[in-house]
């Protein structure tokens, strides 16, 4: 397939950085018929991740096999919250981990840190493993972990589910379509699975730990009360270039000190 022919196929399927994704195709393409593979897969919706059989994540190219969920552009300001508030030689968790982006950049850039991942679907945990060396675990939440973590953790990243059950059907095609409902729906407010994880955070933090969540601007304010109702002292950091909300959280050591972080 000619290179234009590529570029009109994404234009017409919707595709708005036709050009760079041609080019991405072809480099991935073995020969002129695995491009023409490559090219009707992302032509018919599927996800380019998933199509590549990688995303660019922090300078990384993270594993994403079909089934898992794609690593957006802006949990890297997850990332950089967690880098803020991570201590020398920290321990580090990245619970609903999909496939381990979070945590592989975290080693990635702070090699002294240890990092543990886990996943209640099997799929993301068998794709986490793929680009996380060991500690990745498969179970719901916090009961995948180690007992012996309970208390020691620094900094748990959850990239949660926080789309409201009512939302789905409007999410893009490739979205709805293709990534797990499991890593999308949040429940009829987008938090449900959020408050669970605050609940449990406390006993797992090491004193002064953090807890941190990506969330939307209009739900920032439900979920800092979530945290702050689970113990937590909350705040809130956004980032305008990137169209990210973070949610955190830092244990303290009564709920008396719980308002002040």
């Amino acid at each position: 397939m000619p290179p234009s022919s590529i570029v009109s196929s994404l234009r017409n399927a919707g595709c708005v950085f036709a050009e760079d994704e041609a080019a991405l195709l072809t480099e991935a393409a073995g020969d002129g018929a695995d491009l023409d593979r490559l090219v009707a897969r992302r032509a018919g919706g599927e996800p380019l991740e998933y199509v590549l059989g990688w995303a660019g994540f922090r300078g990384l190219r993270v594993v994403v096999e079909p089934g898992v969920f794609v690593p957006r552009q802006r949990s890297g300001f997850l990332v950089e919250q967690a880098l803020a508030v991570l201590p020398a030689g920290g321990v580090v968790v990245d619970l609903c981990c999909g496939s381990g982006a979070l945590g592989a950049a975290v080693a990635a850039e702070r090699p002294d840190a240890t990092v543990h991942a886990a996943d209640l679907d099997p799929s993301a945990a068998r794709c986490a493993r793929r680009n996380l060396a060991g500690r990745v675990y498969e179970g719901d939440l916090f009961a995948a972990l180690p007992p012996e973590l309970r208390g020691g953790i620094d900094v748990v990243v959850a990239n949660v589910p926080y789309v409201p059950s009512g939302a789905i059907a409007s999410m893009p095609p490739e979205a709805r379509e293709h990534e797990p409902s499991i890593a999308l729906d949040g429940g009829a407010d987008g938090l449900d699975t959020l408050r669970t994880v605050a609940r449990e955070a406390p006993s797992w933090l090491a004193a002064g730990g953090h807890l941190l969540s990506e969330t939307s601007e209009q739900q920032a304010d439900g979920a800092a009360a979530a945290l702050a109702d689970a113990g937590l002292a909350p705040y809130v950091e956004r980032c305008e270039e990137l169209g990210a909300t973070v949610v955190a959280g830092r244990a303290v050591h009564d709920r008396q000190d719980a308002g002040h972080s």
